[in-house]
């Protein structure tokens, strides 16, 4: 099994954040990407965050997409699905105010990638991830890659625990 993987980008790294782009990768090597336009109360902005993931706030606001528009494309990618994050804690609070935002109910389930992992794969998760960076030699930090990342260190690492 090949899970679906959900990662997002934030406006930074406190409580008052909100999400700015969310990656998905699916189970069927398909991935998909949404910058996402603030609403009117998102107003906090870390430039370390902006540092990091090369999204500036104009580039939001100009080529963003509306939270309804973003909320409704992840229920018809996932609806009835499980998905799976590496950093659960931030992102499910990242994605329950998008869908806070956009008013309607989401209709899947963000879970910690952690709960799929056996003992041996979180032993050699980071080697692993690290490694897959750098055989894709990329340098952006952006959430469809992100999660397509993730979603391949996991299949790696469980082939490696099981061998």
């Amino acid at each position: 099994m090949t899970p679906i993987i959900i990662d997002i980008e934030a406006s930074g790294f406190g409580a008052m954040c909100y999400p700015i782009e969310v990656g998905v990768a699916l189970a069927d090597g398909q991935r998909h990407s949404m910058l996402i336009h603030p609403v009117a109360e998102w107003t906090d902005w870390e430039s370390s965050a902006e540092s990091l993931h090369q999204i500036s706030r104009e580039t939001l606001l100009a080529h963003g997409k509306p939270v309804r528009e973003v909320a409704d494309l992840l229920n018809s990618l996932l609806a009835g699905q499980s998905a799976y994050s590496d950093g659960w804690v931030v992102d499910r609070p990242w994605l329950t105010s998008l869908f806070h935002a956009a008013r309607v109910p989401m209709q899947f389930t963000l879970s910690p990638i952690e709960q799929l992992m056996s003992e041996a794969q979180i032993e050699c998760w980071d080697t692993v991830k690290l490694q897959l960076i750098d055989e894709a030699a990329a340098t952006r930090h952006r959430a469809s890659f992100d999660a397509w990342i993730i979603q391949q260190t996991f299949v790696r690492s469980r082939e490696l625990a099981e061998s």
